[in-house]
């Protein structure tokens, strides 16, 4: 949504706010390149009729320049030139993002069964030494079972 936002599709690209999203964000998003490409296309060397008569007729370069706001300091050669410069370093951007993904996720993976090991270790149900008195006050058993291993009957009272 942000790249269609800042491509200059919704708004145009002088309209948009200069601080972030103009510098920034519109130079590395494929779409505002594409537009401005396609802009100069279709409108270099077009003349359109005026909108009352006895008007110069507007020029392809007026709109662009004038109502668009573009420059047409560079042509659309390069626009096209740096959409695939972009998608190229997206694909590059993504491999490489994939790769430190499958380095560091066994590292990953220790980290978290540690973390959840230790945390399990705190229940009283994980501890290797049960308490020896019970949770109950009613039934309680006055001699644990395991001090009764190899009698025959249970210990009196």
């Amino acid at each position: 949504g942000i790249m269609m936002l800042t491509s200059g599709f919704f708004r145009l690209l002088p309209e948009l706010p200069k601080i972030f999203w103009r510098y920034p964000v519109s130079y590395i998003v494929y779409g505002s390149w594409g537009l401005k490409g396609g802009y100069k296309n279709d409108l270099i060397g077009l003349e359109f009729e005026p909108m009352m008569p006895g008007q110069p007729k507007l020029k392809g370069e007026y709109i662009i320049t004038e109502m668009m706001g573009l420059s047409l300091n560079h042509s659309k050669w390069l626009d096209l030139a740096m959409i695939f410069v972009l998608l190229f370093a997206y694909r590059v951007t993504f491999f490489v993002v994939l790769k430190v993904k499958e380095a560091a996720a066994p590292y990953i993976r220790v980290a978290y069964t540690r973390f959840t090991v230790k945390r399990l270790e705190r229940r009283a149900s994980f501890r290797k030494t049960l308490a020896m008195t019970s949770l109950s006050k009613r039934h309680s058993q006055p001699h644990p079972m395991a001090i009764q291993e190899g009698l025959n009957s249970p210990m009196p009272y």
